[in-house]
């Protein structure tokens, strides 16, 4: 039998990472042999946290884990797949329409590419309603989210939008 590395991503932009990522993150990774986190590139998408920002926060949130490697792209997820020797998607869902929105990808995924498996993962309660979008939301109402995000996104947020909690 052949000794092959069991390689994954977990795919998303990450604007900024939640603890809800995190918690998909160090699961996964225990998971296989190497985990990829890719960073979406859009050039026509404006976030809060440029590209290069996102990448650096990702780096700092996940140091503690050995088998991560963090990589960015464009294009179908399933053609970098591929391209790098990647068998597994990792999905991390929330509730009922993040399964209808999952589901719907992985059996596109397979359709594209019928050698790459999906993986999902229910994220744990305590995070299941947590979303990048929602941070952003809450935080421009000087709402504390301390809890829902790593210590440095949560003082790169203070930064960018100049708030002080």
């Amino acid at each position: 039998m052949e000794n092959t590395v069991r390689k994954a991503i977990f795919a998303g932009s990450f604007d900024p990472i939640t603890n809800g990522h995190l918690d998909i993150i160090e699961r996964a990774s225990k998971l296989f042999d190497e985990l990829q986190i890719g960073v979406l590139y859009n050039p026509n998408k404006k976030g809060l946290f440029t590209f290069e920002e996102r990448v650096k926060l990702i780096k700092e949130c996940t140091n503690h884990i050995s088998n991560i490697k963090i990589v960015s792209f464009d294009g179908l997820l399933v053609n970098y797949c591929e391209k790098n020797g990647i068998q597994t998607l990792v999905r991390g869902i929330r509730n009922g329409a993040d399964v209808e929105y999952e589901l719907q990808m992985a059996h596109m995924n397979k359709e594209l590419n019928p050698n790459i498996e999906t993986v999902i993962l229910p994220t744990t309660t305590k995070y299941s309603y947590i979303s990048s979008s929602l941070i952003k939301e809450v935080l421009n109402f000087d709402a504390n989210i301390e809890n829902l995000v790593p210590k440095v996104i949560l003082e790169e947020l203070k930064r960018k939008t100049n708030r002080g909690k």
